[in-house]
């Protein structure tokens, strides 16, 4: 039998529905960030450069795009013969067929494919944040303890605590309490729902509260081991780390890319971020084009101005156009004249002359204002703008939309233009 020391299962199922139109056809692990990389690849390349060899990737929710992009694991060095990296959809059983349902629901379901490894430690990990963080310190941290479970925790400030999964521990950093979402907070110790268990004590867990309807581990296998007496402590991370959960958090993460000292860098050399590259020949300058403090994918022909952006791989951006604090995905084509302000556009999206995109005063959203926001206007995948609209801040486009559908040739500010169709 194939024993590894541990693996890891990257939960990797999420909606991600705070992304609004940019999650309505994609797993939120694969929404794309910082150019050319996917928002999975992060947690991935943790664990490779952790040593962490075998993976289990949970996923679900529109799972397409996810698993072409992950693949067999080469990017990542996964493509192993013993481990490597494994999709794990919901899968149809002879009884009955169910969804995950919770998080610890979904490594539930799994138990086969954990067992197979016979681990001593399994890691838990969520893959929707963007962080480097080198696993093997925190088992280290682990055996030392002679923990149980070892969950890591980031010091929030004070008054940000009651938004978290909070830790309150002793001097030995061992957990004596937890309170999710606290009102009052004594201590400011947030879960970053990353977990180190004991095979054992996972499988008990698991076996003991498999009928918790959403069984989670926030809500009941930390609480259940708590009580058992398990030794639970806390690893206390320090280092970056961003949930992206947010157009205004993504917005964020992608802008501190390109600080001029970033304080997440990614060209480190001994902590690589692997991904999935497609062959594609050198980004192109035209001879008037202006760049600035902005990254550019492989692929792409700039022919207007860049500042301070994010800019995918195959995208053109056509001459006297002028862009500023936005993201750009992959394979979308910007035409002439055009300005955008704080924008950002997903894949494949068709943006013709002379359009304008954040422009004016800010109004709230008229349907989602707890999703756009922030002064930004959001463009969903594979859409359309016709020449010469121009669309306000905190607004929305998605899908293959004509002149027809702005009144007066624009779209004003808090505004939400979703064409239904085939075409989405």
């Amino acid at each position: 039998m194939v024993k590894k020391e541990m693996i890891a299962m990257l939960l990797a199922g999420g909606q991600g529905s705070r992304l609004g139109v940019f999650t309505s056809k994609v797993a939120k692990p694969a929404v794309a960030f910082g150019g050319k990389y996917r928002i999975i690849d992060f947690p991935l390349s943790n664990c490779i450069n952790s040593g962490v060899d075998t993976v289990g990737v949970l996923t679900q929710y529109q799972p397409l795009r996810l698993n072409t992009h992950i693949g067999i694991g080469i990017p990542w060095d996964l493509d192993r013969n013993i481990g490597g990296v494994t999709v794990l959809p919901p899968y149809e059983k002879s009884v009955n067929s169910e969804w995950y349902t919770g998080t610890a629901n979904a490594i539930y379901q799994n138990l086969d494919y954990m067992e197979s490894y016979n681990p001593e430690y399994v890691l838990i990990l969520s893959g929707d944040h963007i962080y480097k963080m080198d696993y093997e310190v925190m088992l280290d941290f682990h055996k030392q303890n002679g923990a149980e479970v070892t969950i890591a925790v980031m010091p929030v400030p004070m008054e940000e605590a009651k938004r978290f999964g909070i830790m309150i521990t002793d001097n030995d950093r061992r957990i004596t309490d937890f309170e999710e979402k606290p009102e009052n907070p004594r201590s400011n110790l947030a879960s970053m729902g990353i977990y180190i268990f004991n095979w054992k004590t996972l499988k008990e867990a698991l076996l003991t509260n498999a009928s918790q309807p959403g069984l989670d581990f926030g809500k009941h296998i930390i609480p259940y081991c708590h009580e058992k007496g398990a030794p639970l402590y806390a690893y206390e991370f320090n280092g970056y780390w961003k949930d992206v959960g947010t157009l205004s958090s993504y917005w964020e993460a992608n802008m501190e890319l390109i600080d001029i000292v970033p304080e997440f860098n990614l060209y480190e050399e001994y902590w690589k971020i692997y991904t999935k590259s497609e062959i594609l020949p050198p980004q192109y300058l035209g001879s008037d084009s202006i760049v600035e403090r902005s990254i550019i994918g492989e692929g792409s022909e700039i022919y207007g101005q860049v500042y301070n952006s994010v800019i995918g791989c195959g995208v053109t951006v056509g001459e006297g156009t002028v862009i500023r604090d936005s993201i750009i995905m992959n394979e979308t084509r910007i035409g002439s004249h055009c300005e955008l302000h704080k924008a950002i556009v997903a894949e494949n999206t068709v943006i013709e002359d002379d359009v304008r995109l954040g422009i004016g005063e800010e109004a709230e959203n008229e349907t989602d204002p707890h999703i756009y926001n922030s002064g930004i206007v959001a463009v969903g995948e594979k859409s359309f703008i016709p020449q010469g609209v121009t669309v306000g801040k905190n607004s929305v486009v998605f899908g293959v939309t004509s002149a027809q559908d702005y009144a007066e040739g624009s779209l004003p500010s808090g505004k939400t233009l979703i064409k239904a169709g085939d075409k989405q």
